[in-house]
């Protein structure tokens, strides 16, 4: 998709004078933790029925999520939409495609389906003429696949984003299958931030399983190089998670309001066959180069148009293990103010993550932008050792990311599935000290700043814009 097509007033880099007006560098923090909640109940089938439902696991943590859902809309859809909220008329169903019943199921599932539909999927359904209409079917082997996989609260999740469709085929859907898709993952997040309050009765979810959930929706995303057009499209990881986190921090009337046809998406499609031969992935020497490159590139051009300064670029500094005398022996990047010097490890962290990650150029990148803001954060007279500066630089990296994005600098150019890089590769490496050092973020606050940075720009970094 042209670039130009998705360009945002808030993060372009000659727009400043369209930069939001967000003070501060906000980042999400999850409710109770979970000793001060009460345990959660679970709800009784008799209660809440689940045709074709067990007493396994998987069953009665979709049940009591179905329940809580059901609680949580009736209370905020009357405030979000300005009527009743009308539960689901069709039921819920739950299969197992191995070992179904027919019996089990007279009419089938949800708009009448053959159970084994289902199979690798949940679908919330709307057919008037249909049985079963207005009701959700899931397959709880694959959902149990899911929680082994990504933890407990993955179920829950699933049934929250089928819920979310519930809540679409009663007010309107949006216009294009992404921005369903996507508006359904943020409302899915509204009601995720009210199990973390604990708010839930029969569901919770503690703070470090909100990095299980971010991380399950790598599972979730369409592939890498799908066109935003494609029938079906559910979006990019980025696109999810990021939606899923507009919710959580801003709740549902964010999810009404943000999901128009000129909402911005960072999936696409490969433009040349030789992009998508390589996964839209450079070779490890060239990611390398590129940031070498587009860094210095980028904070020069920021200087000058938006803080009316000259940037003295740094020097960027490779190293294998043994970091700069400079920087401490356990660090993986570094920032030395006196050298004005930037450091990242290729041995033990952005070489393996390239690698973990399956070929990733761009966490090369992401990696070297972290301690290369602080480098701008220095320059601008900022503080760049306490927890304020750490925070700034994740979401300036969400910023340099943005432009870069919207093919702004002339270094490279951007590839699908880039962006999402950046996003692995902070939930997976930026909780390690080693990384980010001194501070007690969790991959998904790191996640969340990196967003407010590529949505927001630099006035959401707290660098006095």
């Amino acid at each position: 998709m042209p670039a130009s097509s998705l360009r945002r007033a808030a993060v372009a880099l000659l727009a400043t004078a369209a930069l939001l007006l967000v003070s501060g560098c906000s980042f999400v923090v999850v409710g109770r933790p979970s000793a001060a909640q009460p345990p959660a109940s679970d709800i009784a089938s008799a209660e809440l029925g689940v045709v074709g439902a067990t007493d396994g696991p998987i069953d009665t943590l979709a049940r009591n999520a179905l329940a809580d859902l059901e609680t949580y809309w009736g209370q905020q859809f009357p405030e979000v939409f300005g009527r009743e909220f009308v539960p689901l008329q069709g039921g819920y169903f739950s299969v197992d495609p191995g070992d179904v019943d027919p019996g089990a199921y007279p009419q089938g599932i949800g708009c009448g389906s053959d159970p084994r539909e289902v199979e690798g999927n949940a679908f919330y359904c709307q057919a008037p003429d249909a049985p079963n209409s207005d009701s959700i079917s899931y397959d709880r082997a694959f959902l149990g696949e899911l929680s082994d996989q990504y933890g407990r609260f993955i179920p829950a999740l699933v049934m929250a984003h089928e819920f979310g469709h519930a809540v679409q085929g009663r007010v309107g859907y949006p216009d294009y299958s992404i921005s369903v898709e996507t508006q359904a993952d943020c409302l899915a997040g509204a009601w995720t931030a009210w199990v973390a309050d604990g708010q839930g009765e029969h569901s919770q979810i503690r703070a470090p399983e909100l990095d299980e959930v971010l991380a399950g929706y790598l599972l979730l995303r369409d592939p890498v190089g799908t066109s935003i057009s494609t029938e079906a499209a559910h979006g990019s990881y980025f696109d999810r998670i990021s939606a899923f986190q507009e919710g959580f921090d801003v709740g549902p009337v964010a999810c009404r309001d943000n999901f128009s046809a000129q909402r911005p998406y960072t999936q696409g499609a490969f433009i040349s066959p030789e992009d998508a031969a390589s996964g839209g992935n450079a070779p490890f020497q060239l990611a390398q180069r590129f940031a070498a490159d587009a860094l210095p590139e980028f904070w020069t051009l920021a200087f000058d148009q938006v803080f009316g300064e000259t940037f003295a670029p740094p020097t960027l500094e490779p190293f294998a293990g043994t970091a700069p005398a400079c920087a401490g022996d356990e660090l993986d990047l570094v920032f030395c103010a006196e050298q004005d010097l930037v450091g990242y490890d290729v041995e033990d962290l952005v070489g393996p993550a390239y690698e973990q990650l399956g070929g990733a150029d761009y966490a090369v990148i992401t990696a070297a932008s972290i301690p290369y803001a602080l480098a701008a954060r220095e320059q601008l007279g900022l503080s760049t050792d306490d927890e304020e500066a750490i925070r700034s630089a994740v979401c300036l990296t969400g910023w340099f990311s943005a432009v870069f994005f919207d093919n702004e600098l002339q270094a490279a150019d951007i590839s699908p599935g880039d962006i999402d890089e950046a996003a692995q590769f902070l939930l997976s490496y930026g909780t390690d000290p080693s990384v980010v050092p001194d501070v007690e973020l969790t991959g998904f606050q790191l996640v969340d700043l990196y967003r407010n940075g590529f949505f927001e720009g630099a006035a959401a970094c707290d660098v006095g814009v």
